[in-house]
């Protein structure tokens, strides 16, 4: 087919990365749903399906044939994903037929009288690729949508439920409920906020709703094996997970797990793990939930947790005699924040002055100013081992002192 002299095919693949960019543009200026959308959406997913679907229609162009159930595959894709955050049905069909006409538009521009036949030919061409399309994004949307309400679904639910309540012993006699795994991996995940969640609008929703289903495609990804997708119960800041499994799976795959969620949320995800069996599951979520607090009350980064990692901070945190004790070690600093913070940032970098020097932006001789300031005030040193221990734990049980102290 020739168009303006030469052929249709090539014609529209050289307009493709500039007509992708007036579709886009369009879409949000006609379609409310889409000027709400997350702009790493609009510049991401939303562009990509658009660039996709116009190279698809010069291929079939080109070829003279209808476009492939697998050429499909990214449409239907797009559509299930776009049900999942709650986007309308008709917003998505009145998008293709926006990208549609601006692509004849813009395939029959400039066309000669003796190319009419081509033309017709290109035509009949597009509208049977638009009603493939209308139908493949129809049927994945409903499907989508069902299971999110189907009765699977509820199942689902179900027994996550009985396994966070601890009723495991009749889960398997109870209708529509799955049958436990034999073991499962205990996640409490904290999700951090995208920049595109604190965005005024409808468009924040959206953007957490996205956050979360890629934090979900990341966790079925891992157990993919077991045939299970994982037993989730999140919202915007986090939530738990249940992954089932076959076998104990090493620790630095779920340490690799826990960082391709946050790749594919865009945002610091926090997590405490435990492998257990089913009637054991309450129990791991609890401490799980304690180990996620106590992380972020001491200021560790984002990554997976377990216990072993916080042992001193978990074992002072449990009401005691000792911890009032331990945190009166540092009555003397009180109102001397400034100490306090090069005491903390100081045992945080392993007695490194020079690393404490470039967390806190000071002079190397202002931290040992300082250090010996804390001895003087306290009469413990760093310098000394078991002066560190008790400086350590009495820090850990100032804050967990802290804490029980705040209102509410």
């Amino acid at each position: 087919m020739i168009v303006a002299g030469v052929p249709a095919a090539a014609r529209l693949r050289a307009r493709v990365p500039a007509l992708t960019r007036r579709v886009v543009t369009r879409l949000r200026s006609e379609l409310p749903v889409y000027a709400e959308l997350p702009g790493e959406e609009i510049a991401g997913d939303i562009a990509d399906i658009v660039q996709y679907t116009l190279r698809l229609l010069a291929d079939v162009i080109e070829h003279r044939r209808p476009a492939t159930d697998a050429e499909l595959a990214q449409q239907r894709d797009s559509a299930a994903q776009r049900a999942e955050e709650g986007v309308p049905l008709d917003a998505i069909l009145t998008a293709y037929q926006i990208g549609t006409a601006m692509c004849w538009a813009e395939l029959s521009q400039d066309a000669r009288p003796a190319e009419l036949p081509d033309l017709k030919e290109a035509v009949d061409r597009i509208m049977v690729l638009q009603q493939q399309v209308t139908s493949a994004v129809s049927r994945a949307y409903l499907q989508a949508r069902a299971i999110l309400d189907s009765q699977e679904h509820g199942g689902r639910h179900a027994l996550l439920a009985a396994l966070l309540a601890g009723e495991t012993g009749d889960v398997e006699r109870r209708p529509g409920v799955q049958r436990p795994a034999a073991l499962y991996a205990a996640l409490t995940l904290r999700l951090g906020t995208h920049p595109d969640e604190t965005l005024p609008g409808p468009g924040a929703g959206v953007a957490a709703r996205r956050k979360i289903r890629r934090v979900r495609a990341a966790l079925d990804a891992f157990g993919a094996g077991t045939g299970e997708p994982a037993l989730t119960s999140l919202d915007s800041s986090g939530g738990t997970a249940l992954l089932p499994l076959a076998e104990a799976p090493p620790w630095t795959g779920l340490c690799a797990l826990i960082d391709a969620a946050e790749r594919a949320a865009g945002v610091p995800v926090t997590a405490a793990a435990a492998v257990v069996e089913p009637a054991a599951v309450a129990a791991a979520v609890a401490e799980n939930t304690e180990i996620v607090d106590l992380v972020e009350r001491t200021g560790r980064g984002p990554g997976l947790y377990r216990l072993a990692d916080v042992l001193l901070d978990y074992q002072l945190s449990r009401p005691s005699v000792a911890l009032e004790g331990l945190a009166l070690l540092l009555r003397p600093l009180d109102g001397k924040p400034e100490l306090l913070h090069t005491l903390e940032t100081y045992l945080r970098h392993g007695l490194d002055r020079r690393g404490c020097a470039a967390a806190l932006h000071i002079h190397p001789n202002t931290v040992d100013y300082r250090i010996r300031r804390i001895a003087r005030l306290t009469g413990l040193s760093p310098s000394r081992p078991a002066d560190l221990q008790h400086l350590t734990a009495a820090l850990v049980a100032r804050r967990a002192r802290t804490l029980d102290q705040r209102p509410g």
